[in-house]
């Protein structure tokens, strides 16, 4: 089930809206105000695009064979990115079914579009960061850093540009919230505190003004 708000501040749902043949899991929102994409829990691994008007499905994006753990619109389009535990990532356009792009990698990876819609970064194996350029993706990355991992059975559950473009943050299954320079992939902070015993996919983001982290 999924819970419209009509205002934030309100904290009141303005309806719900029922998906019982395919579940739903993933939400993110478009640019257009009544559409969102989403990804299911139930039946395939298939994203799809929802009309809020009327709780209809505007488009499917098939591909994936397995569970889609992180889905990202970008920031000036519609194109958007979506990566599952098969292993890749997919670049889609919400305007056509078909796959626009696909990255086949050495593990699970997360990913996350610049403020510019311009790069997108991608991490993968939960030890790994790899900048591309949007546009000429096929040719690999422009950069890569590799992260220090101290605990075993650790997962990147999310990861986010800050609006600036300046920081990553990465958010990890340990409660941990890792903010890296965008440039130099250097670790900038490490931040603590969040208890998660049992390893949940948990997710954090940037205030506005990137001043501070939600989580």
């Amino acid at each position: 089930m999924m819970y419209v708000y009509i205002h934030v501040s309100l904290c009141r749902p303005k309806r719900s809206l029922n998906s019982k043949k395919y579940g739903c899991d993933l939400v993110r929102c478009t640019h257009s105000q009544n559409a969102v994409i989403c990804t299911s829990n139930k039946v395939d691994d298939t994203v799809r695009y929802l009309s809020l008007h009327d709780n209809k499905y505007l488009r499917y994006f098939p591909g994936h064979t397995k569970r889609v753990v992180s889905l990202q619109v970008s920031p000036v389009n519609d194109t958007f990115l979506s990566c599952s535990m098969d292993k890749t990532v997919r670049l889609w356009d919400l305007r056509s079914s078909s796959c626009q792009g696909i990255m086949h990698l050495n593990g699970q990876p997360v990913a996350a579009f610049d403020p510019e819609g311009l790069i997108f970064a991608t991490g993968i194996e939960s030890r790994m960061v790899k900048l591309y350029d949007l546009k000429s993706f096929d040719k690999g990355p422009f950069a890569s850093f590799n992260m220090h991992q101290d605990m075993p059975g650790v997962e990147w559950s999310s990861m986010k540009f800050s609006s600036d473009g300046k920081v990553i943050l990465v958010v990890a299954n340990t409660g941990q919230i890792i903010l890296l320079d965008a440039f130099s992939g250097n670790e900038l902070h490490r931040l603590t505190g969040v208890q998660n015993l049992k390893r949940l996919r948990i997710e954090a983001s940037f205030t506005p003004d990137s001043q501070f982290v939600l989580s």
